[in-house]
């Protein structure tokens, strides 16, 4: 059961007016007492846990439904996180600040290298269509991005096995589905959180998803599913009770990690906007939704044909007044967002 607390009406801000004074996206301090740590978990009721994920989904569903301005921008800094943790899984060192260099400072088209595409597929994620994540295309596109081998064949039989998991499953079943099916076909834990937040987000009607698992540490990993004949027709697996434990846990963290971010970037958004009539460049306003809507941005992007240089001195005034930070630390080759 997913609890849902009814969002409260938001006025959003636009460009030439003044950012909402609401109150910010808040979690209550008895769900954050209720979320276990790794370390924690044993001893814990697996209903107890399935309630209070739901209500930390509930909770991440009213900021998600808000629709705000700078939700892109808040999806795609949670991809960068899912990202570096699927680097570090993999034996890379790349953290988010070289995954960032290595997308943003590769030419379009030039190979952005393995952790590179580790970071379009979080992006992909984030970015696409929840209603075509799960196509053959988008899984495919998925893999690819991953690194790992996978033919028509495989990835029809994966899409097949998701279809059947999403009609069925509830929470609970969704989540260990996800994570067990990708073992299945053979693939890195990465493929399951990756699938299992799109399940959640086409489950919600989420217009995009939201990576969640991605950059948890522990998937209930030490718990390995067995296989069953009274498994479920689209895994045949009987998922171990502990790990699924593991799982809601990881999904409770997640989600209020996740909650935490938003009422970051929206307090860094509400500056952006109080600042931005203060502007004088005709293309401020395209930066604004530029900066909006990604995670970070680089003067040699085309953003409504300024130069260079007319970004460079854009961004100075922005740093400046405190709207908008700059990411990397270096003299040269500088990366800007919220």
């Amino acid at each position: 059961m997913i609890l849902r607390p009814k969002p409260s009406p938001r006025h959003h801000a636009t460009l030439a007016g003044s950012p909402s004074t609401l109150p910010m996206a808040t979690v209550p301090a008895w769900l954050r007492r209720a979320v276990p740590d790794v370390q924690s978990l044993a001893g814990k009721d697996i209903g107890d846990l399935a309630l209070t994920a739901g209500a930390a989904i509930g909770a991440l569903d009213a900021v998600v439904r808000r629709q705000e301005r700078w939700a892109g921008a808040w999806r795609q800094r949670l991809a960068l996180s899912a990202a570096a943790a699927t680097a570090k899984q993999a034996g890379r060192v790349e953290d988010e600040a070289a995954l960032r260099d290595a997308v943003l400072l590769t030419r379009p088209g030039d190979n952005v290298g393995p952790a590179g595409l580790f970071l379009l597929a979080w992006r992909r994620l984030a970015g696409m269509p929840a209603e075509k994540l799960l196509t053959k295309a988008g899984i495919g596109a998925m893999l690819d991005n991953l690194g790992l081998a996978r033919d028509d064949a495989s990835v029809s039989d994966l899409t097949d096995d998701l279809r059947q998991l999403s009609a069925s499953a509830g929470l609970v079943g969704m989540l260990t589905g996800a994570i067990a099916i990708a073992e299945r076909h053979g693939f890195a834990r990465a493929v399951g959180a990756w699938l299992a937040d799109a399940l959640l987000a086409q489950r919600l009607r989420w217009a995009h998803a939201v990576p969640l698992l991605g950059a948890e540490a522990t998937l209930g990993a030490s718990a390995r599913p067995r296989r069953s004949a009274a498994g479920s027709a689209a895994t045949g697996i009987e998922t171990n009770p502990e790990r699924a434990k593991g799982l809601l846990a990881a999904q409770a963290r997640a989600a209020l990690r996740a909650i935490d971010l938003s009422a970051e970037l929206e307090r860094r958004a509400d500056r952006l906007l109080t600042v931005a009539p203060k502007l004088r460049a005709k293309a401020a306003g395209a930066v604004v939704d530029k900066l909006l809507s990604d995670d970070a941005i680089v003067t040699s992007q085309d953003i409504a044909g300024m130069s260079d240089r007319g970004l460079r001195r854009l961004f100075d005034r922005l740093v400046e007044l405190g709207a908008v930070r700059e990411l990397s630390g270096r003299p040269t080759f500088r990366i800007y967002g919220l």
